[in-house]
């Protein structure tokens, strides 16, 4: 656990999610921020009980957006601790079930290796509906922190918020930008210290996000903690984060570039036609290149051990490799979305197995 400032500290789960707990202010009052990808409850519960006192609980937990490494174990733990669960009112859609995020866009420039793994993410959204509260929509003091400023910065999630404690320039950024290279998964598995854009695959209004984290740097934070990176203090921070404003690297290719999913208070109500994807092409003349490899493995196998050609040309009749089949409709099988008569986009419900089927709110 690393302390970002007093009364702040970071927990890393999974090796590159970060979580917050924030202290109120009063004694032994806290706040979780975040939770992290479903399966660390416990070890948060451990955590906290460990940096305050056994059988802590926090007075809510706040997130920073309902993306499934922010928001995975907020019912399990919300539920343990018998507190609510807080959000920003864009948020709701896709934190009660009404909606599912814009797809990820494996195609963005400068994506990296999250790219290549957003095509295999399902539909992101949680049935939270009997936990979770509306954060105030146009009040800027968050509930039980009196001492922070809530700031929206969408462009990432709808509904996303950072925090902002004014008395010593500590800013929580959520994933308006992260602290680590998050176009490279060894850098934040390693914990490399950068300022740079975060979770460009995810990324539905690249507008947005440059004007979001335009907006962070001109509060000069100086000391840093985000949802994917280590913590950063001093001119490191602050000027690595103005330099991140200044030289946006505005991606030129990708399905959000040139015009950006839209939402509203009822969740998705459009998104552009997806980007040529060409990697499931090159799959599909690599697994062929294997498949005739494996074939004529098996062929010459097969005349050592019987000389009757028949038998070997069964077996490489026999012989499939399906690497295409399984990308060709990538983007409607990875999401769902569809529209109904009257425009409305939907998608398949929240992000449990059982439900990725049929259309949100059907």
């Amino acid at each position: 656990m690393k302390q970002v400032a007093q009364g702040v500290h970071q927990l890393t789960i999974q090796r590159f999610v970060n979580l917050y707990f924030v202290e109120t202010g009063r004694s032994g009052e806290w706040v979780l921020v975040d939770t992290g990808l479903p399966g660390a409850a416990k070890d948060i519960i451990a955590a906290a009980d460990k940096l305050f006192y056994p059988g802590t609980h926090p007075e809510a937990i706040l997130l920073t957006h309902g993306h499934m490494d922010h928001a995975g174990n907020a019912r399990e733990l919300a539920e343990h601790w018998k507190v609510p669960v807080l959000a920003h009112p864009l948020e709701l859609p896709f934190l009660t079930g009404k909606a599912v995020y814009p797809p990820a866009d494996p195609t963005v420039e400068r994506g990296g290796t999250l790219a290549f793994v957003a095509r295999f993410f399902p539909p992101q959204s949680f049935q939270l509906s009997d936990i979770v509260q509306a954060l105030p929509a146009h009040d800027t003091d968050p509930p039980f922190l009196p001492d922070w400023q809530v700031i929206h910065v969408p462009g990432h999630a709808p509904g996303q918020i950072a925090l902002f404690r004014e008395k010593d320039r500590t800013l929580l950024g959520a994933d308006a930008f992260a602290t680590a290279n998050h176009e490279s998964v060894p850098s934040l598995l390693l914990q490399v210290p950068c300022i740079s854009v975060a979770g460009a695959p995810f990324n539905y209004n690249w507008q947005q996000v440059r004007e979001s984290v335009q907006q962070l740097a001109a509060l000069r934070p100086e000391n840093i903690g985000c949802g994917h990176g280590p913590v950063m203090r001093g001119t490191e921070a602050t000027e690595g984060l103005s330099a991140l404003a200044r030289e946006f690297p505005m991606p030129t290719r990708g399905r959000y570039v040139q015009e950006p999913a839209r939402t509203d208070e009822t969740g998705v109500q459009f998104v552009p036609p997806a980007a040529v994807d060409t990697l499931p092409a090159k799959l599909a003349v690599i697994g062929a290149g294997v498949g005739l490899a494996i074939t004529a493995a098996a062929l010459l196998a097969g005349k050592s051990k019987n000389k009757k050609g028949k038998k070997a040309g069964r077996r490489k009749k026999n012989s499939s490799y399906g690497y295409a089949s399984s990308f060709e409709n990538a983007d409607s099988y990875s999401t769902g979305y569809g529209e109904r008569e009257d425009g409305t986009i939907v998608g398949p419900g929240p992000s449990r197995p059982e439900w990725r089927k049929g259309g949100v709110g059907d």
